[in-house]
């Protein structure tokens, strides 16, 4: 009897939590930017918020997908060893540029709006950027990958119709056009700027 009551209990436990970790995609982007907002008034020093929101990128952000797309066609020239070493840069420069940017926020209030299911991997979020009396309402839209349901990854922000993904993709496709191709130009501004 002790042990169906255990086992009882058991699958009560993993129901609970494998309801917690199928998230929907609109559910997914207000935890966490909800999240981001409580580190972002938090009573610590902007380096402490840094760490912090890096690591919530870390959990929520496809990283290694951004960075591919990032790469565009150059990726298929690279060996193994060059992939990883672009990895371990494009990780360091994203997580800079993300958490530096948005620690200058104060509290930002951002609330979901609606969802868009494209297809069975992808769905766009729609959310608002709060106005306050410094800024103006700002539209932003969330790709999250949703190929697997119990860990939505987010792809993109669209910010006022301008995609920051497409954006990264454009600037190292530039830099690369201006270096005759040569992946260690892409490495070295990487590298540059994760190190400022």
């Amino acid at each position: 009897m002790k042990i169906k009551k255990i086992l009882l209990i058991l699958m009560f436990f993993n129901v609970i939590n494998s309801n917690l970790y199928s998230m929907e995609p609109d559910v997914f982007v207000q935890s966490t930017v909800n999240r981001a907002s409580q580190i972002l008034s938090k009573n610590i020093s902007k380096d402490e918020k840094i760490i912090e929101l890096k690591n919530v990128a870390k959990e929520t952000v496809d990283i290694i997908g951004v960075g591919f797309y990032s790469l565009g066609s150059a990726r298929k020239n690279l060996n193994d060893s060059q992939k990883k070493q672009y990895f371990k840069l494009f990780e360091n420069y994203f997580l800079k540029s993300f958490s530096s940017r948005l620690s200058e926020y104060t509290n930002p209030k951002i609330e979901v709006v609606g969802k868009k299911v494209l297809n069975k991997n992808y769905t766009i979020v729609n959310s608002l950027l709060v106005a306050t009396s410094q800024r103006p309402e700002v539209k932003i839209d969330w790709r999250v990958y949703t190929k697997n349901p119990d860990s939505p990854l987010i792809r993109d922000l669209i910010i006022e119709g301008l995609s920051l993904a497409r954006t990264q993709k454009e600037e190292f496709a530039s830099i690369l056009n201006s270096n005759d191709g040569d992946i260690k130009a892409l490495f070295k501004t990487l590298e540059e700027f994760s190190n400022n």
